[in-house]
This record gives structure tokens, sequence and C-alpha cells, in this order.
């Protein structure tokens, strides 16, 4: 398996595995399919120097991707970076977040990245215990801030401090 940076014509995969996610109600507030045009804008405004989406292929299948994105949009969050990580249901639990977690803690300090933040609803264990075992910590806790078919959930900010200077 091979971590690389996106490009645009892996935009359908990418979409494939966030759509496969929604109707298990666990990893993301979508409550209907994306489509690939609706993510065009979000695509580019990404870049491997900046704002990365990294890949995860085995052989010629994407099997996970993980992108930053500026926390909160506003320049005095510039050193801060919202983490998002998606794995094929076929390749769940099998390292594939592992290994891109791994990469984008690696990576962060030459993108002048010096804090992740990864927003998980609460229910969503595995997740938890993934950004667990790579240091992240719980920050904050947002009570019933979703509401996925009627049910209202809750929401973990969990963060880790990359360095304390770049």
């Amino acid at each position: 398996m091979e971590i690389r940076d996106a490009v645009e014509s892996d935009l359908p995969a990418i979409v494939d595995i966030y759509n496969a996610a929604i109707p298990g109600r666990m990893a993301t507030a979508d409550l209907e399919p994306i489509s690939v045009e609706s993510r065009l804008a979000w695509y580019r405004e990404h870049s491997p120097n900046s704002w990365p989406i990294w890949i995860m292929e085995s052989e010629t299948t994407v099997v996970g991707w993980l992108s930053l994105q500026m926390f909160y949009g506003r320049q005095a969050y510039q050193h801060t970076a919202e983490v998002s990580i998606y794995v094929a249901p076929d390749r769940q639990c099998c390292g594939v977040g592992q290994k891109l977690l791994d990469r984008a803690i690696k990576r962060c300090p030459e993108l002048g990245i010096k804090t992740l933040i990864g927003v998980i609803f609460a229910r969503n264990h595995p997740s938890l215990k993934l950004f667990e075992k790579f240091g992240f910590q719980r920050w904050g806790y947002l009570p019933k801030i979703a509401e996925l078919d009627g049910i209202e959930e809750d929401s973990v900010i969990v963060g880790l401090r990359l360095t304390e200077s770049l």
C-alpha cells in the first residue's frame, strides 16, 4: 500500500468512500450522499504544499484518504489543521487509518502546522481510539450538537500539539 497526494481524478473514489460512511451515521454529519461535482471546490481548496489530501492506494484502488483543512477559516488559526480520515468499509480495522494519521503527524511540521484537531461523534469509539493511540487528548465536548435521524448526538474535540514553535 502506498500513500500519495490526491489528484483530481481520485475524487470519484474519495466521494465513494465518504458516501459509504453516511448510512452508518458514525463518521459524518451528512445525511445524504454527496456528488463529485459538489466536492470539486473543496478539492481545489487543498494543495500538497498547504492543505493536503492524501490517499492510500492498494495496487490501483483507493482504500482510504485523509484531508487537512484550516481550522475555523481565520488567519489566526493558520497553524492549526482539522483532520478528517475516511476508510473504505472493507479496509476498516486493517491499519489504513493509522498509516494515514501517522503520515499527517510526521508531515505537518514541514507544512507549518503546529496543532491538529479532530471532531468526532462521541459514540464513534473506533475513531476516538485511533486518535488517542497517537496521543490526541480530549479537548472539548459538544453535547447534542448534531441530529441524525431524530437522535441528538454528542461530539468530542480531540487535539494534538505537534510543536511549540516552528
